[in-house]
């Protein structure tokens, strides 16, 4: 693609073409929870009922719920566009449901992912809902410090582990400054449903035991999260535009990839490989 912004006949072209498909099928929405939730309750029970067995069965079977919670992400993420079901407020409920097994406050996140894709490669509206990015000037002009604490950030070691459940178990349990009313209650609720459901697997289980299994799931699920999510905007040639030339079909045609992945991942990550296509029709 040249550099030349679209002209309107382009941009037509594209958005008729992602059209047909933003249309939602209630048949195949509630097939995707039912083989999306189902598989991921049962795959948590089977870890826990293993810890009898040997660890290494656990570790085994959490990476298998961590894939089917990945998936269960997505449809959060789906709900969180008005692309699940025809009714908001449906898509709102389930959003809202599906973020306490993710650790996810539905409402919260779904405000920060609107304003990404507002926003995506935007050079002058950055910092909701990114990764942490620098041009190469910005990087020079900074300090000692910050470019230590970049650098930090950026490291594969950290930003694909230590980050991602630091992200999901602690930063999501907080609201930001910026957020409205509405943000504010989820958040709250999302927290006491997470520590009613805690609590209460404590209770029946053991908190050692809920530990053993809970924990690998979040940690394995928020890193494959997050590695997609870097993926699908950080890598050679990506497109990035000051406002001022910013242009929103560029953006997501050439400033989101296609990540081509084996079909079973394709279908655990709920087909986000196609991310320039998303960002093309959210729904």
């Amino acid at each position: 693609m040249s550099n030349a912004i679209l002209s309107k006949p382009q941009r037509l072209e594209w958005r008729n073409a992602v059209a047909p498909f933003e249309k939602t099928v209630l048949w195949r929405s509630l097939w995707q929870v039912l083989n999306s939730l189902g598989p991921y309750l049962l795959f948590w029970y089977l870890a826990y009922r293993s810890l009898q067995m040997s660890y290494g069965i656990t570790i085994v079977l959490s990476l298998v719920a961590a894939g089917f919670l990945c998936r269960c992400f997505i449809i959060l993420h789906d709900c969180g566009h008005g692309a699940f079901f025809k009714s908001q407020k449906v898509n709102d409920l389930l959003g809202a449901m599906i973020g306490v097994l993710a650790f996810t406050p539905y409402h919260r996140w779904r405000s920060d992912h609107a304003m990404h894709h507002a926003t995506c490669a935007d050079l002058d509206r950055r910092a909701v809902g990114d990764i942490w990015t620098l041009t190469v000037k910005e990087y020079r002009e900074s300090s000692s410090w910050k470019r230590f604490g970049y650098r930090l950030y950026r490291n594969p070691l950290l930003l694909f582990t230590v980050i991602p459940v630091f992200l999901f178990v602690v930063l999501f349990r907080f609201n930001s400054p910026t957020s409205q009313a509405r943000e504010r209650r989820n958040v709250i609720r999302t927290n006491l449903a997470i520590a009613m459901i805690a609590g209460l697997a404590s209770l029946i289980i053991g908190v050692k035991a809920y530990l053993l299994v809970q924990l690998p799931i979040i940690v394995i699920a928020s890193s494959a999260g997050v590695w997609l999510f870097y993926m699908q905007h950080q890598f050679k040639g990506v497109y990035w535009e000051r406002h001022a030339k910013w242009d929103y079909v560029k953006a997501a045609l050439e400033g989101c990839s296609f990540y081509k992945l084996p079909r079973v991942f394709q279908w655990f990550t709920g087909n986000i490989g196609f991310h320039h296509v998303h960002h093309m029709g959210p729904r």
